[in-house]
């Protein structure tokens, strides 16, 4: 399948890209420079192949007015070829989509129900998270007592449930370990207490993978959880881009036996990516994007990353992406990150093509598969973008 990005800025050329093999993809820009929009672009090309499920991490709450059409560039459309149009949009919330999505107003889930928008609850499996994963969501050291203990109960609930256990019986373990002072166990105990309070955890398994569906943009809305330091937000998009990568590695196994399976090729699809695969430490999300991008190709996922800090970004996850969709950088720290990713088939450094750039909307391409480098105008988008300024 090939995706119409825009046409050449010089000779008004079609530019596609690929989209049958797997693919890992960098855009990046200064702030209203149309990054979101171009990923929004490629998104809506990828809902339309049904052979493939699309998911997005939307930590800014902006992808769904993906479900109107984009009446307001209606005349610019019809002038490339296009008419407005709206798609299907499923929006993931973590735990409650009244609280963790509309703040408690239920007027908001009515409203965005009117236009077209369908919520799911996504919920988590305890036994989905390592032991070093629940040490991080804690902010626990494993070398001092309280994270010693945690570290003890998960992985001995590993061994004796098989990889079934829930809060409850993290909090049972917890409080059942003689090795561990009473100070120790309750200041754990205090956590995991919070823990459940969230509602975002399973009590009975969840097989996540359920909730999303084909010919459909699935909305991993994250707007509206605390954005800390080994946060919810890396929870939630460790876990999901973990099932993803757990579940199609199954799959593509079955595919080459000819064994039918429900789970097909996935985008998965991330915007302000240096919050979740940051390059100057670690967070919960990053050991799996990191992987995404390197062994992606064999299970047939792709990954999109969206950036106005390429420089912020982990350099792994930089060096991986074989398409690069770079608008209009300004800081120098940028710019040095990105011109690192110069390719000797360019003929000059991607720092001198950057430059040239000169409306919103601008972007140069370079495209590993086929060892091309392009400057081009982005099409306009089908579906009303939301990143825009009010």
């Amino acid at each position: 399948m090939s995706i119409f990005l825009g046409k050449e800025i010089r000779n008004l050329d079609s530019i596609y890209i690929e989209t049958d093999k797997s693919r890992s993809v960098l855009i990046c820009g200064k702030r209203g420079s149309g990054k979101s929009y171009t990923m929004g672009n490629i998104i809506e090309d990828l809902v339309e192949d049904h052979k493939q499920l699309v998911i997005v991490i939307d930590p800014m709450g902006i992808f769904h007015t993906m479900v109107l059409p984009n009446i307001e560039q209606a005349r610019v459309l019809r002038e490339w070829g296009f008419n407005p149009r709206g798609y299907s949009v499923k929006i993931l919330v973590a735990g409650d989509p009244l609280n963790n999505y509309a703040f408690g107003e239920q007027r908001i889930l009515e409203l965005m129900e009117t236009r077209g928008v369908k919520f799911d609850s996504l919920k988590i499996n305890p036994s989905d998270l390592s032991a070093d994963a629940w040490c991080d969501f804690f902010d626990q050291d494993i070398n001092q007592p309280s994270g010693i203990a945690l570290f003890r109960a998960i992985q001995n609930l590993t061994r004796q449930k098989n990889r079934l256990f829930f809060l409850k019986d993290i909090i049972s373990s917890i409080e059942l370990d003689g090795r561990t002072a009473d100070r120790t166990k309750e200041a754990l105990l205090n956590r995991l207490t919070w823990a459940e309070s969230l509602n975002i955890f399973a009590t009975s398994y969840y097989e996540m993978l359920e909730i999303f569906e084909p010919a459909c943009i699935n909305i991993v809305d994250l707007h509206a959880l605390d954005p800390g330091h080994f946060n919810l937000r890396n929870l939630v998009t460790c876990v999901v881009a973990q099932q993803i990568f757990r579940e199609r590695t199954k799959a593509r196994a079955m595919e080459e036996l000819n064994i039918p399976t429900s789970i097909p090729r996935t985008w998965l699809a991330i915007d302000e990516a240096h919050q979740f695969a940051p390059a100057s430490k670690n967070t919960l999300s990053k050991e799996w994007l990191i992987r995404y991008v390197k062994e992606g190709r064999q299970p047939g996922v792709s990954l999109i990353v969206s950036t106005q800090q390429p420089s912020a970004l982990d350099p792994e996850i930089l060096s991986q992406c074989d398409l690069i969709l770079c608008h209009k950088v300004t800081t120098t720290q940028d710019i040095v990150s990105i011109n690192n990713l110069s390719a000797d088939y360019m003929g000059q450094e991607l720092r001198t093509y950057i430059r040239k750039l000169g409306r919103i909307g601008e972007a140069v391409m370079v495209d590993d598969d086929k060892e091309k480098v392009q400057m081009l105008s982005i099409r306009p988008r089908r579906s009303r973008h939301g990143g825009g300024e009010k």
